[in-house]
């Protein structure tokens, strides 16, 4: 495989709890929250297929049930359906084709109250060798990146972690950057007046032997600051749409500009 010809796989941390939106994720994980009639999910997904992606490894955790009763049940629920009944020809028969299809979806137990550096670390088993990369976001956030641009980034500077930077309101990991280069990582301050991590990274295998080993450990607190002193982490400028889906209010903003048709993650979809 040239590893330039095949977009690397997208690993999507989908583990967690959501408790800020707790109203909603007492029913459904996080990332199975709909906007629209699709879960959130689906949506970056496609943000990553438009580019060429077709491998996808989920890190599952909390209500994982969701997750694969979803995926295991994908086709019936956006086609027409005709079932034949009876123990000797018990038949089913999709009468639509879907877009996603192709896809590969890998759906990897990884805890409970595993951290998120616990969780890529114990999905990267399913990294296949001749892929020394990986695209790396969480489950709740969409954006009008190009990924393209993100990888080619990456690949350019060579570092261990590409994470695309980009404005926030403040209550995120504030990142200080130097040219294309983080030059420290600082988890939630209490003011943030510059770029924070929006997800939609790049990892190379490399980080998670160096930095992922031999402990559970939030991926954004000593696994990345290790690696912005050692210089090692690269930034991708996105100035332009994000928005994660972590307050009742983000839910509705979204859930509004997708049913008004204004919904800017779609930018480089070939369908929507």
């Amino acid at each position: 495989m040239n590893e330039t010809s095949v977009m690397p796989p997208a690993m999507i941390l989908c583990g967690g709890r959501g408790t800020r939106l707790r109203d909603v994720t007492e029913l459904l994980p996080k990332p199975m929250v709909p906007i629209g009639e699709q879960p959130i999910l689906w949506h970056i997904m496609h943000i990553y297929a438009a580019f060429g992606v077709r491998r996808f490894i989920l890190c599952l955790g909390y209500k994982r049930e969701c997750f694969i009763d979803y995926f295991m049940n994908f086709h019936a629920h956006r086609s027409d359906v005709t079932i034949t009944l009876g123990s000797s020809a018990n038949q089913v028969r999709f009468h639509d084709n879907i877009p996603e299809e192709g896809w590969e979806v890998t759906l990897a137990d990884t805890g409970i109250d595993t951290k998120t550096g616990g969780r890529v670390a114990i999905a990267a088993k399913y990294l296949r060798p001749e892929e020394p990369e990986f695209f790396l976001t969480y489950g709740d956030g969409v954006a009008d990146i190009d990924l393209a641009a993100l990888l080619a980034l990456h690949r350019r500077e060579g570092k261990l972690l590409t994470v695309s930077a980009v404005h926030p309101e403040g209550r995120f990991g504030e990142i200080q950057i130097s040219g294309d280069t983080v030059s420290n990582f600082e988890e939630k301050p209490v003011q943030a007046g510059g770029f924070i991590n929006g997800g939609f990274m790049v990892m190379k295998r490399e980080f998670v032997k160096r930095h992922l080993t031999g402990e559970d450990a939030f991926l954004e607190q000593r696994p990345m600051l290790e690696a912005a002193q050692e210089g090692n982490i690269a930034a991708y400028r996105h100035e332009s749409f994000w928005q994660c889906m972590d307050t009742p209010r983000e839910y509705a903003l979204l859930n509004h500009l997708w049913e008004t048709g204004r919904a800017p993650w779609t930018k480089f979809w070939k369908h929507a």
